[in-house]
C-alpha cells in the first residue's frame, strides 16, 4: 500500500546473465493481516527511472466483514500509481477526491508539496467475502516539481492503450512504449505496462528509455536462457536489445522504468525528497497536527483518524 511503515528490502541476487544488471527478489511484508511483496526500494538500487517504490498487493481473500483499512497518511515529493487486477479500492484524499478504483484503471495522485490520503475496501464490498490483487508503486518528482500544487488524476480502463498481437496483450498503464503513449500525464519520461503473454510469447523491451525493469506477476519468463519467476524484478542494462519470454504456461509482467532520476532522494516513512532539509519540515508538518491552518489536511470525507508518524 501506499503506507510505507518501514524500510527494510531483501538483498538482491545480482547478474544473472550479461544483460540483466540487476535481479531483485521482492520481499514479504504483513501489513496487519495483508500482505505485500516490495521490490524497490532494494539494496542495490533506489530506483528504475522514476520509480522508486514498488509493491505487490495481495493476491488475498478476505471474509465477509474484512478489508483494508490504510487510514490517512501523507505524502511529499512523489506520486503514488494505483493499478488493480482484483477487487476494488477506495481511495479519498485532501483535495476532496472521493473514488473507488477497479481492475485495468490508474489512479494517479501527485503529492508535490503536500497531500494526505487513505485506502479502503468499505462500504458494500464488506458485506460478501472479496478478493484483492494489484500494484501499488511512487515515482519520484523531479526536482522542479517537487513544489508543484497536489493532485489527482483517474484514467478508466478502455482510456488506457491496449497493444495486442502474436500472443502478447500488453496495457500502457503510464508514459510511452511501443510507438503508444497513455494519457495519464507524468512529470518525467516514464514507461509503465501490464503485458499478458501466452506460452512462449516474446516481449521486446522498448530501448528509448534509459532505465528499463520487468516485475513477473506470475509464470515464468526466461532472458538469455535464465529462468526468473514471481516476485522477481529484473533490471536491464541500458541501450540494450532485450526480449523476456515466457515459460510454458504463459507469464504477466509489469514493464517499468523511464529516463534516470536528475540525483538520488531521500526517503523517510511516506516522504520523498531531493534534501534532507524537505524530509524534516514535512515531517515536523505532520507532526503539529494542525489540520485546519497547517501544510496537510484530512481527507474531508475520511477525517476522523490518521496514522501518527514513526518516532524515529
Amino acid at each position: 500500500m501506499s503506507w510505507n511503515p518501514a524500510l527494510d528490502p531483501d538483498i538482491p541476487l545480482g547478474d544473472a546473465v550479461d544483460a540483466i544488471e540487476t535481479v531483485i527478489v521482492a520481499r514479504a511484508r504483513d501489513l496487519g493481516g495483508f500482505e505485500v511483496r516490495r521490490a524497490l526500494p532494494s539494496v542495490q538500487r533506489q530506483m528504475v527511472g522514476p520509480f522508486i517504490f514498488f509493491d505487490q498487493m495481495g493476491p488475498a481473500e478476505f471474509l465477509t466483514g474484512q478489508g483494508i483499512d490504510v487510514r490517512p497518511h501523507p505524502h511529499i515529493g512523489l506520486a503514488t500509481v494505483t493499478y488493480l487486477l482484483k477487487g476494488k479500492l477506495h481511495h479519498r484524499d485532501s483535495l476532496g477526491t472521493d473514488r473507488w478504483i477497479e481492475p485495468g484503471e490508474v489512479n494517479l495522485m501527485v503529492a508535490g508539496q503536500g497531500i494526505t490520503h487513505s485506502e479502503r475496501t468499505d462500504g458494500e464490498i464488506r458485506r460478501a467475502p472479496h478478493k484483492m490483487f494489484g500494484l501499488q508503486s511512487w515515482v519520484a518528482l523531479p526536482k522542479d516539481a517537487e513544489d508543484n500544487p497536489a493532485a489527482f488524476h483517474h484514467s478508466p480502463k478502455d482510456d488506457l492503450p491496449m497493444l495486442e498481437g502474436e500472443g502478447k496483450q500488453v496495457r500502457l498503464i503510464l508514459g510511452h512504449g511501443w510507438g503508444a503513449r497513455a494519457p495519464v500525464p507524468v512529470a518525467s519520461e516514464t514507461i509503465y505496462a501490464d503485458a499478458v503473454l501466452m506460452a512462449g510469447a516474446q516481449l521486446p523491451l522498448p530501448d528509448d528509455h534509459e532505465d528499463r525493469g520487468v516485475y513477473v506477476l506470475s509464470g515464468e519468463v526466461s532472458v538469455g536462457g535464465q529462468v526468473f519467476g514471481p516476485g522477481q524484478m529484473l533490471i536491464f542494462r541500458p541501450g540494450d536489445r532485450i526480449s523476456v519470454k515466457a515459460g510454458e504456461s504463459g507469464a504477466r509482467v509489469m514493464v517499468l522504468g523511464g529516463a534516470t532520476m536528475d540525483g538520488p532522494r531521500f526517503i523517510w516513512w511516506n516522504f520523498v525528497a531531493s534534501s534532507q532539509a524537505r524530509i524534516d519540515a514535512a515531517k515536523e508538518a505532520w507532526r503539529a497536527g494542525d489540520w485546519a491552518h497547517g501544510r496537510f489536511r484530512l481527507p474531508p470525507a475520511d477525517d476522523a483518524e490518521f496514522i501518527p508518524a514513526p518516532e524515529k
